[in-house]
């Protein structure tokens, strides 16, 4: 027997041994977990995943502790609720963060990316996927076989009585503050009501781009180029196959007030993250003068980055894709805004495959003067392939011409250049350094970014 297979043989001995040990488990703790071999079942389901080195490592009467105590956390759990427990245990260890709710994407990775916010290190990860049955209050009533994972509704709610839930049990630095234990709770019931509400919504807010997809298409704005209209109506299209993570959209109303532009949410079309209407302060949404002109300018899509972090996902700036409305006579008068963020394969797809980017592409070589078919060209369009696709989606086609060209320029000189962009917004600052392969070390690259850091 290998080593592999003796520690999964050490693995199930000491599971084995944990489901006999249920006598000395609190009184009612094991309520809805049914017979001894029922229990012996749901610790193999529980632990299923789990490195046997971080079982064996336990006693059977700790790894029965552990997955009871999870069980004691998801003894009540009404649904489209999530259950959360932040605990310190009183002797030494790591403190423990256990969750219950329905299962849907995105659930680890949103909340381990909370703990790392928080600065929690992470030591052991427990992510079973039951199946249970509870009642209309949400008491746990069975924690039952994978194979009803058929009669699961693919949303998490289930069909009939059962229910598709994720359990996690994460062990992190040990934190003897309640206080901070009670924080830690507050912000994973946020972030997790984040990600319920962006899964719960993302199918009405594809639909709403496919939509607006079609009314541009089919009754486009006055004054605006066929070639404008049709590559924004492929973008949203694009978007929608897989290409874009919907997690919030809404509209806004553009307004005068005084003199001044104001953007106003317009009440009740919120999905996802943006769902719930936020109260109005009497400021709210008025623009500075150089946004305004941005705001007002007839550009049918917006591509840029929003100044919040995302919750759901990965802790990256949310994406921001606004497509603006017009009246009759072609001024703008308000915008509809999708955040999120680009799929992996958006940023693996050429760019020759990809709406208003392709049309960049092909604009800036026009620019630069040279060929599509000469040794120049297909260089400069090798290096727009390989830029920065954040970057690409934001730059303007004069810079993108611009840094192209003198990317290329580079590319026989053993030097050091560094290209600098700010957002249109004004709220971000681009910085791309381009560098010969061989001077390129961690140590240079923590120099340059405490350079940057000191500067912006």
């Amino acid at each position: 027997m290998d080593r592999s297979s003796a520690l999964e043989h050490a693995k199930d001995q000491v599971i084995e041994r944990a489901s006999h040990a249920s006598g000395r488990a609190p009184d009612g703790v094991t309520e809805g977990l049914g017979s001894a071999a029922e229990l012996g079942s749901f610790l193999r389901r529980y632990y299923r995943h789990v490195p046997p080195e971080d079982v064996v490592s336990r006693s059977p009467d700790d790894v029965l502790a552990i997955a009871l105590s999870h069980a004691d956390v998801a003894a009540h759990r009404p649904q489209g609720t999530a259950s959360i427990r932040v605990s310190t245990p009183e002797a030494q260890g790591h403190s423990i963060v256990q969750v219950v709710c329905d299962d849907m994407p995105f659930l680890v990775d949103s909340v381990t990316a909370e703990l790392s916010r928080h600065g929690r290190a992470i030591h052991l990860v427990v992510h079973p996927l039951l199946v249970v049955r509870r009642d209309v209050a949400g008491r746990l009533l069975a924690v039952c076989d994978a194979s009803s994972l058929a009669e699961a509704g693919s949303d998490g709610a289930g069909t009939g009585e059962w229910i598709a839930e994720s359990w996690m049990r994460i062990e992190i630095d040990r934190e003897p503050d309640s206080e901070a234990c009670a924080a830690l709770t507050a912000d994973l019931e946020r972030v997790l009501r984040d990600v319920r509400e962006a899964v719960e919504d993302w199918p009405k807010m594809r639909d709403l781009a496919l939509r607006i997809a079609d009314d541009v298409a089919s009754d486009p704005p006055a004054g605006l180029a066929d070639l404008e209209v049709s590559e924004t109506t492929e973008l949203l299209r694009w978007l929608a196959d897989a290409h874009f993570t919907f997690l919030g959209c809404r509209e806004y109303a553009l307004s005068s007030d005084g003199g001044q532009d104001r953007l106003v949410a317009v009440p009740g079309t919120g999905l996802g993250i943006l769902r719930a209407d936020q109260p109005q302060s009497s400021d709210a949404g008025l623009l500075p003068p150089e946004v305004s002109e941005r705001a007002r300018e007839p550009q049918l899509v917006v591509i840029t980055k929003a100044n919040s972090r995302s919750t759901v996902h990965r802790p990256a700036y949310l994406d921001y894709v606004g497509i603006k409305t017009f009246d009759t006579s072609g001024r703008v008068v308000g915008e509809r805004r999708f955040l999120g963020l680009f799929t992996s394969a958006a940023y693996n797809e050429s760019i020759q495959r990809i709406p208003v980017l392709r049309r960049k592409a092909a604009e800036a070589l026009s620019r630069s003067g040279f060929s599509a078919t000469s040794h120049s060209g297909k260089d400069l369009l090798q290096i727009l392939e390989t830029y920065p696709r954040d970057e690409l989606f934001q730059i303007s086609v004069d810079d993108l011409e611009q840094t192209g060209t003198s990317v290329l320029h580079l590319q026989e000189r053993r030097q050091l250049r560094l290209f600098l962009r700010r957002d249109d917004y004004g709220r971000f600052m681009s910085c791309m350094v381009y560098l010969p392969r061989d001077r390129y070390t961690t140590q240079v690259r923590q120099v340059m970014e405490a350079i940057f850091f000191f500067y912006f």
